[in-house]
């Protein structure tokens, strides 16, 4: 028996046989788009805090908590979960004001040049 035009086997046209329903990613955070901190770089290591992860969470919240028991950038939580990374920003934020992560922000490698050093550059480039 074919499905009627429009409809699919979930029933809705907005779901399919291989991706099963899709959600949005505003009902993932409540409609909500910037993270409550805006400290989560692509590079910040996020870590779960040992404890009870506490009630109310969303399964994406428990996602990231149990891909977190080890620091993991950011990024890397996003790919993991396949959540766009706005959306696992706003999910961290969420955990972070709970308590239930640690953010480790990456330490700065080196300052801006010397002005000795830009100026030497710059006498090297005219001498070419």
């Amino acid at each position: 028996m074919s499905e009627p035009p429009g409809r699919h086997a979930w029933g809705y046209e907005w779901a399919d046989r291989d991706a099963g329903p899709v959600v949005r990613p505003y009902a993932m955070t409540g409609g909500r788009v910037v993270p409550a901190s805006d400290r989560f770089d692509v590079v910040a290591m996020v870590v779960a805090v040992a404890g009870d992860a506490g009630y109310g969470l969303q399964p994406e919240h428990r996602a990231i908590l149990a891909w977190c028991r080890e620091p993991v950038a950011v990024a890397e939580v996003a790919s993991h979960l396949d959540l766009a990374l706005g959306v696992v920003r706003v999910l961290l934020g969420d955990l972070l004001s709970q308590g239930l992560i640690e953010l480790y922000e990456p330490q700065q490698v080196g300052g801006l040049p010397s002005a000795g050093v830009l100026k030497a550059v710059i006498h090297g480039l005219r001498a070419l």
